[in-house]
């Protein structure tokens, strides 16, 4: 069993980091094997629509979004961090997270999942609610605690000196652990074929 957590920020050991690193801790001493994967500080390209993806079954640009929807598609849970900007996520994350579910979301199909996002001072929950939108479309089982999976800090010293948000990431970590073991051998539910309507007549 195994939890990967992405590092959304442009910051390889920053407060998103640290805030993941205390999940990973958690998840390790519930026994299941843990991997922070760093995004990098590289630009990132945004989707342009071109349908290479459902040719290739990869984002014709060899970013970091291939390297992700590989790594998330061999994970039990998946747990996206990211710094807020402006009340939301990394644009860089965005871009990659956009192309990385859209090239095979059926492959993420009840793997546990989980956003965990830092802050200086605001705009933590609507930055957690974009990252929970990826996983609501394809069907993955959000893993919660005590509280919204949200650090506060300007600075990694700062994000430890939060003593809640810290709680939170170990209670989230339990939670996953917890989630993952009790689903790891389960039997999926059946599905509907997948419908879709366009809302012009």
């Amino acid at each position: 069993m195994k939890v990967l957590l992405i590092n959304g920020s442009p910051h390889e050991n920053g407060c998103t980091y640290t805030a993941l690193k205390e999940v990973s801790k958690t998840l390790e001493q519930e026994d299941i094997e843990t991997e922070i994967h760093w995004i990098t500080n590289k630009p990132a390209y945004g989707c342009t629509a071109c349908g290479g993806c459902q040719k290739l079954g990869k984002c014709v640009y060899d970013d970091q979004s291939n390297i992700i929807a590989q790594k998330m598609k061999e994970a039990d849970g998946i747990i996206i961090g990211s710094p807020v900007y402006y009340a939301g996520i990394n644009g860089a994350l965005s871009a990659i997270l956009d192309k990385a579910f859209y090239q095979d979301s059926a492959s993420y199909e009840n793997k546990i999942a989980a956003a965990v996002v830092s802050c200086r001072r605001g705009g933590a929950g609507s930055a957690f609610d974009r990252i929970n939108k990826y996983f609501t479309i394809c069907r993955m089982p959000i893993a919660s605690g005590q509280y919204w999976n949200a650090v506060h800090g300007n600075t990694p010293d700062e994000v430890k000196q939060d003593i809640e948000g810290m709680q939170q990431m170990r209670d989230l970590g339990r939670s996953m652990a917890w989630l993952i073991k009790n689903t790891y051998e389960s039997k999926t539910p059946e599905r509907e074929e997948k419908t879709f309507y366009n809302f012009i007549r």
